[in-house]
């Protein structure tokens, strides 16, 4: 067992978390994480209010572990949301796409644990200033809704370590616990994992998306919609009409008109693979086959603890 801040601060066994994707995150998945020693996260992101209620509800029938809620700061109903995760208790809730001293207090002031996801040590400066537990620093490498600055995660956590001296999270393609153990040796406490678990069998991705995912190559994502909300996406029919729109000088309503016709529900959910908006990490061309997250769990923790032994026996005069 691993003893720090990221697990003193959840209450979990190892300090990995999952990451809180829209249409993949839902009560099956956070409860096999959190079973699984780590922390799982409902996202919010994708749930209508009365949907993520349920899957509040179901999550706490499926696990006695903690567990917490991912809500994006720019949803429609972000009041009755957070109403909502205060009603039911929620112990944890990771923030994001947003300003955190909005919510933070408020948050806190009911006894919640708040971590809130940035793209820079600029922003987690301004989270430590709001009043949060713990930073998520996100490097564009990560899938779904990147930060402008287009920071690699090995370049960024450093930086953010030298900002805060809160519990830090690494995320952005990490999927193995060699990449957990070369985070930590840059100064996470944590790693939030996204695209590892969402092409697990308690994903509630469609299938079809899954696989297309595990047949990935290098290059084949790429952070798009600049314009709107920087993306990470996999190349197909969607995404070229993106591209085109794009070189031809689209405005950003013009954008988003395309995006506004459920695109990521449509890709990621639905399984469509020519119009839907597919969504994933650059780090899903290293992954071949969908494992139960609990078996995602054991693996990484096993890699780390054995790439951590053999560095150290490793010596130089």
């Amino acid at each position: 067992m691993i003893q720090n801040s990221i697990c003193s601060l959840f209450g979990i066994r190892y300090p990995v978390i999952q990451g809180g994707m829209v249409w993949c995150s839902g009560w099956r998945l956070a409860a096999a994480v959190s079973n699984g020693g780590g922390l799982g996260l409902i996202g919010a992101g994708s749930m209508h209010p009365d949907t993520l209620r349920e899957h509040i509800n179901r999550c706490r029938q499926a696990t006695d572990k903690p567990f917490g809620v991912n809500i994006p700061l720019m949803y429609p109903q972000i009041d009755e949301i957070m109403q909502i995760v205060m009603d039911e208790q929620v112990s944890v809730i990771f923030t994001s796409a947003g300003n955190p001293s909005t919510w933070t207090a408020q948050l806190k002031n009911q006894g919640i644990t708040v971590a809130h996801v940035v793209s820079s040590s600029r922003f987690a400066r301004k989270a430590e200033e709001a009043g949060v537990d713990a930073i998520v620093a996100e490097g564009f490498e990560a899938g779904g809704h990147n930060g402008r600055e287009e920071s690699t995660t090995l370049t960024l956590i450093p930086q953010v370590r030298a900002a805060t001296e809160l519990p830090l999270m690494a995320a952005g393609g990490i999927a193995t616990g060699a990449a957990m153990a070369a985070v930590f040796a840059l100064g996470a406490d944590g790693v939030q994992v996204g695209t590892r678990f969402a092409l697990t069998v308690e994903s509630s991705a469609s299938e079809a998306f899954k696989q297309r995912c595990i047949e990935l190559k290098e290059g084949d994502t790429i952070l798009s919609l600049k314009k709107v909300s920087p993306t990470r996406l996999i190349k197909n029919d969607f995404f070229y009409r993106v591209q085109e729109l794009e070189e031809r000088g689209a405005t950003a309503e013009e954008l988003r008109v395309l995006l506004g016709q459920g695109r990521a529900k449509k890709g990621i959910f639905e399984g469509d693979l020519r119009e839907g908006e597919l969504e994933i990490g650059q780090i899903a061309s290293h992954i071949r086959e969908i494992l139960p997250a609990g078996e995602v769990m054991r693996l990484m923790m096993e890699e780390y603890h054995q790439v951590v032994q053999r560095l150290s026996a490793q010596t130089f005069a």
